[in-house]
């Protein structure tokens, strides 16, 4: 197994992709990582650091897409970035996994360009873990690729939640919701009320109802769908969540596990390659769980098992 690491993305790469690819490294046995971009400057943190360059693949480049740049005219106009060259090498099975915590904008344009949607995934979806109070964590999707959806999305997002929960949280007949107002069926605007029926009717998840947004952290559903506008004002609240208990000094399991670097990154679900967006702050920690995750995804087969599902 080879998994391609971006060690030109997020705000202090290279040192710190660098130094999380030998964190990553340390905690994997059974996988090569590729590093993609600067190679002579990734050897000198690594000489630095006492670690032989050796143990890694690397493709050069020094070509980088900005965090601030517009995904769709940087993907074209940047053939040879660290972004592109990554997704290149996935669409070519010359790597099995690509992480990045570079312009996310430019993860979900490259995927779309190169790996592509799977057939019968309408839109591919962006999950975040959530903390659950008694412990474990939960899923939540869309937190971002799909500001707008339509009501057939949502219930796509529930079969995606839901097959990622099982196979990479082990989590049995995870329990699908939908974000809404009310846990009333006839509670909620024009989408989710469109959406409800469907994900009612469905054999393919098991759908135990609306969900509010007091009990996303309550261990009630398993899986929380709704579209990428809420997720993402529920996602930043959730980091901030951690930030002010360190500001409070409030020591608690709990919060703790609001800590981004916990969980790496964030996969995206309906395309043909395991992909994983992480933090624009990563720092080591996050970058080699990152990398582990991207492992996960691979040695589950979850791309081969949501193919099967949307024959």
């Amino acid at each position: 197994m080879k998994i391609g690491l971006d060690i030109m993305g997020g705000d202090f790469a290279p040192d710190a992709t660098v130094l999380g690819a030998i964190l990553a490294y340390k905690a994997i046995a059974d996988a090569k990582l590729v590093l993609i971009g600067d190679k002579d400057v990734a050897v000198k943190i690594l000489q630095d650091n006492n670690f032989d360059p050796d143990n890694f693949e690397y493709v050069h480049t020094t070509e980088v897409i900005g965090m601030s740049e517009h995904p769709t005219k940087a993907v074209m106009q940047k053939p040879q970035s660290s972004i592109s060259l990554g997704y290149q090498l996935l669409k070519e099975g010359k790597i099995d996994a690509f992480s990045s915590a570079g312009n996310t904008g430019a993860m979900l344009v490259g995927a779309m360009f190169s790996v592509k949607t799977i057939s019968g995934v309408l839109r591919p979806a962006v999950t975040t873990a959530v903390p659950k109070l008694e412990g474990g964590l939960g899923i939540l999707l869309d937190v971002g690729a799909n500001a707008d959806c339509k009501p057939e999305y949502l219930y796509q997002f529930g079969v995606l939640g839901s097959l990622f929960a099982e196979l990479i949280y082990h989590i049995k007949s995870p329990k699908v919701g939908l974000v809404n107002i009310g846990e009333e069926e006839e509670k909620g605007n024009i989408l989710s009320l469109a959406a409800y029926p469907l994900m009612k009717e469905t054999t393919q998840f098991n759908f135990i109802g609306n969900v509010e947004g007091r009990e996303i952290f309550s261990g009630q559903a398993d899986v929380m769908v709704c579209d990428g506008f809420v997720g993402n004002v529920i996602l930043k609240l959730a980091e901030s969540l951690y930030e002010i208990s360190m500001k409070k000094n409030l020591k608690d399991e709990f919060f703790e596990r609001f800590n981004y670097e916990t969980y790496g990154g964030s996969p995206i679900l309906g395309i043909n390659a395991p992909v994983v967006v992480g933090h624009g702050i990563s720092n080591p920690e996050a970058i080699k769980n990152m990398v582990l995750l991207s492992k996960n995804m691979v040695d589950a087969d979850l791309v081969n098992k949501i193919q099967q599902a949307f024959q």
